[in-house]
């Protein structure tokens, strides 16, 4: 029995957002931080301001609003519910493509190039670059549902996505994803997926072999330096978050602030935006993001997904064509003879001069170009 494809319409109840006004008027603020600057994490007055804001001044409904006008949907595969966004292009040639998000976002980050990759021709762009977006919500994120077994790694996801473009009709199709977004993208090449005839990745994390390491450039000097500032003072999180998200979700799963907090630090660290986040994202539309967390409990259900992954397949090839865009304010950048070891069709390379880890938060327009450029080369 094939399962059914549904509308969802997202309505979530009124006392759950009368409860989290609560909450934040009723906030036990911890003292403020004895330093100057984010060193001990993000700063008190930066997280009251941004709960201020939360607490008077920001309207959920909105958020729903936007939602359910692009066209939400579940489906259950392997058992548990997808939720996915479909926006499908006016355009006769258009190219289906699935879109993965990663942690602390979802699939917000995305809506702000919907109508660039789906509708060029409305965006001033070349309308042969269109087309269908296919957004999941990935497992325990969001309004997909959490997984009630362990085993729900990159892996079974991947399987789950193709499982999903099949659904949905789609014969041929290209993957993108940075992030978690990335692993998922990389296990979808990896396990050639059908239907699946091409990536774009906008996280490569391939670091050097040892042969490598006697003939470094400058530039590939300065990415293990970034690399090796992250490791030993921007992944406490990730550790966690793989090791105990157990208990690591008692706190956040009952405190806003908590959760609000633990989300705007990596905004603030991972945006492009010189630790001026606003100037890049909205307060409205970091809190879209930090409430769907909060409304949907997913403070433990995501940071899951570190744990399913801690052993991820990092050495079978991706044989599929292979587009690489890397941002200067990523978590990680990478050489090119890096990522070739691992993805040795890259039709497609390109290293932009601003943008961070959301990209297609960050920069929607470059995010836009670059997936019209990359897919261009195969489609």
């Amino acid at each position: 029995m094939i399962e059914p494809i549904e509308p969802f319409h997202l309505r979530v109840p009124q006392g759950d957002l009368d409860d989290l006004r609560a909450r934040l008027a009723n906030a036990r603020w911890p003292q403020k931080e004895t330093v100057d600057d984010g060193s001990q994490g993000v700063p008190l007055q930066k997280v009251q301001k941004l709960c201020d804001y939360w607490a008077n001044d920001y309207d959920w409904r909105r958020c729903e609003r936007q939602l359910n006008d692009l066209g939400q949907f579940h489906t259950v595969i392997d058992g548990l519910q997808i939720h996915f966004l479909h926006i499908r292009s006016p355009e006769p040639d258009a190219i289906p493509l699935i879109m993965t998000h990663g942690w602390p976002g979802s699939v917000l980050e995305f809506t702000k190039v919907v109508g660039p990759l789906t509708d060029p021709r409305s965006h001033g762009r070349n309308p042969e670059d269109a087309f269908h977006l296919v957004l999941p919500s990935l497992p325990g994120y969001g309004f997909t549902q959490k997984p009630t077994q362990s085993g729900w790694n990159a892996q079974r996801t991947a399987a789950a996505w193709a499982q999903l473009m099949r659904r949905l009709g789609y014969e041929r199709w290209f993957a993108q994803g940075g992030d978690w977004g990335s692993v998922v993208t990389r296990a979808l090449g990896q396990s050639k997926a059908p239907g699946c005839a091409g990536i774009h990745l906008n996280l490569a994390f391939v670091p050097p072999v040892a042969e490598d390491m006697s003939s470094l450039t400058p530039e590939e000097q300065a990415m293990l330096g970034k690399a090796k500032y992250y490791q030993d003072f921007g992944s406490g999180y990730a550790k966690q978050q793989s090791t105990r998200p157990q208990t690591l979700g008692y706190g956040l799963h009952d405190s806003p602030i908590g959760q609000a907090a633990w989300i705007y630090e990596k905004l603030l660290d991972w945006t492009d935006s010189v630790d001026a986040v606003d100037t890049i994202l909205t307060n409205d539309e970091m809190l879209d993001n930090i409430t769907l967390y909060w409304l949907m409990g997913t403070a433990a259900s995501s940071a899951q997904f570190y744990w399913e992954n801690t052993s991820a397949d990092t050495t079978t090839k991706v044989e599929l064509p292979t587009g690489i865009t890397q941002f200067p304010g990523d978590l990680f950048n990478a050489s090119r003879r890096w990522v070739e070891r691992a993805y040795p069709q890259i039709v497609y390379w390109s290293q932009q001069k601003v943008g961070g880890h959301f990209a297609a938060w960050e920069q929607p327009e470059i995010f836009a170009d670059e997936l019209a450029a990359c897919f261009r080369q195969f489609r």
